[in-house]
C-alpha cells in the first residue's frame, strides 16, 4: 500500500465564496490543536458542495502544522487498513518509539509483517504514533472521500477521533451524503448547505464572464441549488450558446456535474480517453503502475498525459474531483473497463501485491473464471487473517459471481454472506442469500448419491443459520429469526445430530434474547435426545435440560443442567456464554455465574472482538455486583464503556442497573431507567424491586417485583422472587409471598447451591417467622463471595428479632449487617440497618466516606490500575486513551482525594 508524504503548504490560499462560517470553524479547530486540545470534525454534504475545497483551504493555512492526508477510493476493494496506512505512512519512522506489541500490531496491519492484527492494539498504537509525532509539532489529519474508506481504517480513524482530546491533533473528514459508513456517525459534524443566492450569483458570474440572459441565469441558479461545483460546471456542459437558448439539466446536481465531466472527456482522442480510464480504474494513484499499464496498452503516456484535463499526473495520480474519477470510469464502455483492469493486473506485482492483482483480474472477467475465482478466495483468506473482514467479504462476493459450478458457488456465496454480516452490510447479505434456494429437506432427491444429498442439506442448513442471524440483527419484526435456526436443526437431525443440537441451542439462546424462550424450546423438542439415559455433558445435556425446564419445571431439569454448569470449561458455554449465564442464574449457581462470565471476558480479550468482550465484561460486572465487589464492578463497567465510546457503540446498561439498584441510589437509578428501551424492561423491574426494598419503599418494590415475575422470562425473573417475597410480606400480601416462595424453592432446590438455598431460607423465614430459617440463611451464605446476601439475611434476622422484643440479640445481628453493608457501599440497605439499630436504642456508627465515593467510574478504574503499579502508558492502552488523557484524569483524582503522588494512591486500601 503506497504512502503519501506530509504536505507543506505553498502559502497560496484558495478563495471560497460564501463559506465564512465553515472557515471560522475549521480555523478554531486548527487553533485548538496548536494549543494542545485535539478534536475532530466530519464535513458532510452532497457531491460538489465544497467539502474538498474546504480541506484544501485548511491545509493551505496550516503552515506550522504537520499535515497528514488520506482519501478513500470508490473502486478500492477495501483492503484492510489501506487508508490508515496511507495516512500514517509519512510518520512510520517513529514506530520504534512504541511499545513492542503496539509496533507489531501496526506492522501487521500495514502489511509489513505477517499475522492477525489485534483491532484493540491497532487503534491504541495509531493513537500512540500520532502522540509521538505531535511531540514535535501539532498534527492535522485530513481524510477526503471518507465515505469510501475501508472498514478497518474507518473503525481505527473513528477511534482516533474519539481519543485525541488531550493531544495537539486535529482530524477532519469529508463525507458524501448519504453515506453507508456508520463508524463516523457519532463524531461531531457539520452539514454543508448550498450557497445563498447572493453568493451563488457571484460564483456564477465569476465562472461565466460573458453576458447571460437573466431568465437563463435564474434557471441555472434554481437548478444548481447553491451547489458550487454545479455552478462552475453547468456552463461548461451547455456552453454559452446552449445557455442562451435555454438550459436543460439532468435529474440531479451530481448527475449534472458528472455530465459536465463526461462532456469534456468525450472531446479527447481515444488514447487519452483510455489513459483516463486506466487512471480511474486504479484506486491507489500509483504513477509507476499507471505508466506500466499504459505501456502494455501501447499508449505514449508522456505525450498523451499533456492533453488530459481533470487529471493531475505527478508523484501521485489525482483527479480534480471525485466525481471526475467516477465520470471517467462510467463513461468508458464495459470492454474498455475490462481492458484497463487487465492491463493494471499485468502491471501489478503478483508477489508483493497479489490481492490487488486478483481484484483487477476479476474486474477484467466478462464471465465465469474458476482460476480467478480461486485467486479471489485466497485473497479473502489473507484479508481475513489481517483483520479485513470487509475486504474478505468483497473478495468472496466477486469470487462467487465468477464461479460456474453450482455447489462451489453456493459455498462461496454463504462465506460471503457470513463476512457481510460480520461487517454490518445486511442489505448485501440479504441479496446474496436470496440466490441460495431455501429448499425443503424432503426435496433433496432420492436419486442422488447420499453424500451429495448430505452436502446439500449441510449447505441448506448453513443458509438457514445465516437467514436467522440476518433476521435477528435487522430486527424488523417481519419474521421470527429462530424459525430459520430450527429449520436448520431439522435439516440436520438425521445426518448430523450433533450439529442439529447445536443449531437448536443457538435458536434457544436467540429466543432468550428475544423473550420467547419457552416457544423455541417447545419447538426444539423434535431434535432433543430421546428419553432414556441422560447425557452427562455437552450440547445434548443442555438441550435435554432446557426442554425439561420448560416442559416439566426446575426439579426435572436441575439434575441434568447442574452437572454441566459444574464444568464451566464445557465448550457449550464457551460458544453461548449468555445462555450459560442465564442457566446459572436460573439455578442460583453463583460459582458457575462467576466462572462463565470470567471465561467470556478471557475469550473476548483473546479474540480482540469489539462485540464479544463488552458482553463478557458486562456479565462479569453483574456477577461482581452480586458478590458485593462494587469497586471491581465499577472497573469492569468502566472498561466496557471505554470500548463502547471508542467504537461509537451504545454501552450495555444492565450491569449499571444492577449496581445502582444495590447501592440504593434512587436518582442515579431513575436516570438509567429513562435511558433503556422496552427490551430491558425486565432488568428495570428487578432493579426497581431491589431499590424499593433497600429504601423500604415496599409498595413500589411489590409492584415492580410482581411485574418482573409475571413477565414469564427466566433468569432475572427468578432473581425477582426473593424481592417479591420481602415486599409482599411487608405489605401484608401473605398469599402472594407464599406463592413466590414456592416458585423460589423449586428453583433453588433444583440447583442445590448455597446461594440459592440461603436466599430461599431467608424468604421462608419471612413467610413462616421461623428463627431457625433465619439462622440457616446466615450459615448457608457464609461464603465470602455471598457477603451481600449474608448481610441482607442478618438485616432481616435483626429486624425480626427486634419485632420479637429481643433487643440485645437484634443489636448483634443488625450491627454485623450494618458494618458489612456500609463497608461494601450498599448504601440503602445500610441505612435501613442503621434505622433498625436506632430503634433498638443503639446509635449506628457513621459510615466513613470512601475515597472512591468522590470519583467517577472511569476515575475509579484508573486509580485502581495506578495503585496496582500500572504506568500511564499501560493505563492508556487498557482504556483506549492517550497517556496525556490518563495524566489529566490522575490530576483530577489527586485533587479530589487531596493527594500529590502515585505512592499515596497505592496506600489507599479502598482503592486497591
Amino acid at each position: 500500500m503506497p504512502g503519501t508524504r506530509a504536505e507543506v503548504p505553498t502559502g497560496r490560499r484558495e478563495e471560497l465564496t460564501g463559506r465564512q462560517d465553515e472557515l471560522r470553524r475549521l480555523d478554531t479547530l486548527l487553533q485548538a490543536a496548536r494549543e494542545g486540545g485535539g478534536s475532530a470534525l466530519v464535513l458532510r454534504g452532497e457531491p460538489g458542495i465544497g467539502k474538498s475545497a474546504l480541506l484544501r483551504r485548511l491545509g493551505e493555512v496550516a503552515s506550522d502544522v504537520l499535515v497528514l492526508r488520506a482519501s478513500g477510493a470508490e473502486f478500492e476493494m477495501e483492503l484492510p487498513f489501506a487508508a490508515l496506512h496511507q495516512l500514517l505512512a509519512p510518520v512510520t519512522d517513529r514506530l520504534t518509539a512504541l511499545p513492542a506489541p503496539h509496533r507489531a500490531a501496526l506492522e501487521i496491519a500495514f502489511g509489513l509483517d505477517t499475522g492477525t492484527p489485534d483491532p484493540f492494539l491497532v487503534g491504541i498504537a495509531s493513537l500512540g504514533l500520532l502522540t509521538e509525532t505531535a511531540r514535535e509539532r501539532p498534527v492535522l489529519c485530513v481524510v477526503d472521500d471518507a465515505h469510501w474508506l475501508d472498514r478497518a481504517s474507518a473503525k481505527a480513524l473513528a477511534f482516533l477521533a474519539r481519543r485525541v482530546s488531550a493531544e495537539p491533533v486535529a482530524l477532519v473528514f469529508a463525507v458524501r451524503e448519504p453515506s453507508r459508513l456508520p463508524e463516523l456517525d457519532g463524531l461531531p459534524g457539520h452539514r454543508l448547505r448550498g450557497l445563498g443566492e447572493a453568493d451563488a450569483r457571484a460564483l456564477l458570474a465569476a465562472a461565466v464572464r460573458a453576458p447571460l440572459d437573466e431568465r437563463v441565469r435564474d434557471r441555472v441558479l434554481a437548478e444548481a441549488r447553491g451547489n458550487p461545483l454545479a455552478l462552475v460546471e453547468l456552463p461548461r456542459t451547455a456552453g454559452l450558446a446552449g445557455m442562451a437558448g435555454g438550459y436543460a439539466q439532468p435529474d440531479s446536481v451530481p448527475d449534472a456535474i458528472e455530465h459536465s465531466f463526461r462532456s469534456r472527456l468525450a472531446l479527447l482522442p481515444p488514447a487519452a480517453r483510455l489513459l483516463v480510464t486506466v487512471a480511474a480504474a486504479d484506486p491507489i494513484g500509483d504513477p509507476g503502475l499507471l505508466w506500466r499499464a499504459a505501456g502494455d496498452l501501447g499508449i505514449d503516456a508522456d505525450a498523451t498525459a499533456q492533453s488530459v484535463p481533470l487529471v493531475e499526473f505527478g508523484t501521485r495520480i489525482r483527479f480534480s474531483h471525485p466525481l471526475a474519477r467516477s465520470a471517467a470510469y462510467r463513461a468508458a464502455t464495459p470492454q474498455e473497463r475490462r481492458r484497463a483492469h487487465r492491463a493494471l493486473a499485468a502491471a501489478t506485482d503478483p508477489v508483493t501485491d497479489p490481492d490487488r492483482r486478483a481484484w483487477h483480474l476479476a474486474q477484467a472477467c466478462a464471465g465465469p473464471d474458476e482460476q480467478v475465482a480461486a485467486a479471489l478466495e485466497a485473497s479473502a483468506a489473507r484479508a481475513r487473517e489481517r483483520g479485513g473482514v470487509a475486504a474478505s467479504a468483497a473478495f468472496l462476493e466477486r469470487s462467487a459471481a465468477l464461479t460456474a459450478d453450482p455447489a462451489r458457488r453456493a459455498e462461496r456465496v454463504l462465506a460471503a454472506v457470513q463476512a457481510k454480516l460480520s461487517v454490518g452490510d445486511f442489505d448485501t447479505a440479504a441479496e446474496l442469500l436470496s440466490t441460495v434456494p431455501a429448499d425443503d429437506p424432503a426435496d433433496g432427491g432420492t436419486d442422488r448419491p447420499a453424500g451429495d444429498r448430505a452436502d446439500d442439506q449441510s449447505r441448506a442448513a448453513r443458509a438457514d443459520l445465516l437467514r436467522g442471524r440476518l433476521s435477528f440483527v435487522r430486527s424488523r419484526g417481519e419474521e421470527n429469526p429462530t424459525t430459520h435456526l430450527l429449520r436448520a436443526a431439522s435439516r440436520l437431525a438425521a445426518t448430523d445430530p450433533v450439529r442439529s443440537r447445536e443449531c437448536c441451542l443457538d435458536a434457544i439462546e436467540m429466543g432468550l434474547l428475544l423473550g420467547g424462550l419457552e416457544d423455541v424450546v417447545a419447538a426444539g423438542r423434535k431434535v432433543a435426545p430421546p428419553d432414556g439415559p441422560e447425557p452427562a455433558s455437552g450440547a445434548a445435556a443442555v438441550l435435554t435440560g432446557l426442554v425439561r425446564l420448560v416442559g416439566e419445571g426446575h426439579a426435572a431439569a436441575g439434575p441434568v443442567l447442574g452437572p454441566v454448569l459444574g464444568s464451566i470449561e464445557e465448550a457449550v458455554w464457551a460458544r453461548r456464554p449468555s445462555l450459560g449465564f442465564m442457566v446459572a442464574t436460573e439455578l442460583w449457581d453463583f460459582a458457575a455465574l462467576r466462572g462463565i462470565s470470567a471465561r467470556a471476558v478471557a475469550a473476548g480479550r483473546e479474540s480482540g472482538s469489539f462485540h464479544a468482550l463488552p458482553i463478557g465484561l458486562a456479565m462479569r460486572a453483574t456477577a461482581s455486583v452480586h458478590a458485593g465487589e462494587l469497586g471491581a464492578a465499577m472497573e469492569l463497567i468502566s472498561e466496557e464503556e471505554a470500548i463502547a465510546d471508542a467504537t461509537g457503540a451504545a454501552p450495555l446498561v444492565y450491569p449499571r442497573l444492577h449496581l445502582a439498584a444495590l447501592r440504593g441510589r434512587r436518582r442515579e437509578a431513575a436516570e438509567l431507567f429513562e435511558t433503556v428501551d422496552h427490551r430491558m424492561s425486565l432488568s428495570v423491574r428487578w432493579a426497581t424491586a431491589v431499590l424499593g426494598n433497600g429504601l423500604a419503599d415496599y409498595p413500589a418494590a411489590l409492584q415492580a417485583a410482581r411485574q418482573a415475575v409475571e413477565y414469564g422470562a427466566v433468569g432475572t425473573a427468578g432473581l425477582a422472587l426473593p424481592e417479591l417475597v420481602e415486599a409482599a410480606v411487608r405489605c401484608g400480601e401473605r398469599e402472594v409471598a407464599a406463592d413466590a416462595l414456592a416458585s423460589l424453592r423449586e428453583r433453588t432446590r433444583a440447583g442445590g447451591q448455597p446461594w440459592g438455598l440461603g436466599v430461599e431460607a431467608w424468604a421462608r423465614a419471612l413467610v413462616t417467622g421461623e428463627e431457625s430459617a433465619y439462622q440457616e440463611a446466615v450459615d448457608l451464605l457464609a461464603d465470602g463471595a455471598l457477603v451481600v446476601y449474608r448481610a441482607r439475611a442478618l438485616l432481616l434476622y435483626g429486624e425480626w428479632l427486634r419485632r420479637q422484643g429481643r433487643r440485645r440479640d437484634a443489636r448483634s445481628a443488625l450491627r454485623l449487617a450494618h458494618e458489612a453493608l456500609s463497608d461494601l457501599g450498599v448504601e440503602a440497605f445500610a441505612e435501613r440497618a442503621a434505622g433498625e439499630l436506632r430503634a433498638t436504642g443503639e446509635q449506628a456508627r457513621s459510615r466513613t466516606s470512601k475515597a472512591s465515593d468522590q470519583l467517577t467510574m472511569q476515575e475509579v478504574h484508573i486509580a485502581r490500575l495506578v495503585a496496582d503499579g500500572a504506568t500511564s502508558k499501560e493505563v492508556a492502552a487498557k482504556l483506549f486513551l492517550s497517556p496525556r488523557t490518563v495524566d489529566a484524569h490522575l490530576r483530577n483524582i489527586f485533587r479530589k482525594l487531596g493527594l500529590t503522588s502515585r505512592r499515596q494512591l497505592r496506600g489507599l486500601p479502598e482503592i486497591r
